[in-house]
């Protein structure tokens, strides 16, 4: 066994049972779709296709250049690491611990800064929640998401694990979109339930940008973001986009960027266009004004 195959040997069982998963939970959310079909429990054909049809292109996109991109970024940081963490069973604890915390302050910023909800508002854009809303991911967040994940590198763990960490964090997440599961008690304020994740889409006013953690709610809890269900849930954005064509889902907030930076007047409305929050207006008052 040369040197590269004796490296890439440790996470070989590890990224196939990840695919194995992958197909499972693929076969989970079929079959969720028949029945809701069968029994008149999915209203609207159009945004179960779209999510569909979204999944597809950004499974090709995920499997060629895209995904290339992500590795490769990880990569070219490496050699600037801190240190060089071990291979062990603490070392894959500490790296799912700083996936997932990395994946909450990710998450947390794609909602406050709106370059960045440009792609991530895609995955809330549908009106319905059911277990294809986990297929209705942009075209183009990989292109970007890796950058956050670069410190983890830089303080010393192997990329592949990383990557490894960081597709368990997405994965678990898949059959967390649904309505199927009720409220689970205490586990709701440890774990990102069904319910947990059910708060996080709604656009209730209460539920706004809560509930930011990938697998854990200790980040939630740590920084003031978390939010227990208490009311029925809106589903989608606060001002809906009524459309089920999947161009128009991917990139209708890039193009209400761009009507927007050309009306800019100055460089500070450029960049609040670009920096501010999703609701960001020349001449909104600060909060502690309002």
């Amino acid at each position: 066994m040369d040197q590269e195959e004796s490296y890439y040997q440790p996470y070989a069982s590890v990224f196939e049972m990840l695919e194995l998963i992958g197909l499972a939970f693929l076969v989970i959310i079929v079959l969720e779709t028949l029945w809701d079909f069968m029994f008149g429990k999915r209203k609207k054909v159009g945004e179960t296709i779209a999510n569909f049809a979204i999944a597809v292109v950004g499974f090709v996109l995920e499997r060629s250049a895209y995904g290339l991109v992500f590795v490769v970024g990880l990569y070219l940081v490496s050699p600037l690491a801190l240190t060089e963490i071990p291979l062990t069973w603490w070392s894959w604890t500490l790296a799912l611990l700083a996936a997932d915390f990395s994946y909450y302050w990710m998450h947390r910023w794609e909602h406050e800064v709106r370059i960045l909800w440009a792609h991530h508002s895609v995955h809330h854009s549908s009106p319905e929640f059911n277990l294809t809303t986990s297929l209705r991911l942009s075209w183009v967040e990989s292109l970007i998401e890796w950058i956050f994940f670069v410190p983890i590198v830089l303080f010393g763990f192997d990329p592949l694990q990383v990557l490894a960490a960081i597709s368990i964090v997405t994965i678990y997440q898949t059959l967390i979109h649904t309505e199927k599961v009720g409220r689970l008690g205490w586990l709701d304020g440890i774990l990102n339930t069904p319910s947990v994740h059910r708060v996080h889409h709604g656009a209730n006013g209460k539920y706004l940008d809560k509930n930011y953690g990938g697998v854990l709610m200790i980040w939630d809890r740590m920084f003031g973001t978390y939010q227990k269900e208490e009311e029925p849930v809106i589903y989608g954005l606060t001002k809906q986009i009524e459309t089920a064509n999947p161009i128009r889902i991917n990139f209708h907030e890039y193009v209400q960027i761009f009507k927007d930076l050309r009306r800019a007047k100055n460089f500070r409305e450029v960049c609040g266009y670009l920096l501010g929050g999703p609701g960001w207006k020349p001449n909104a008052k600060p909060a502690s004004l309002e």
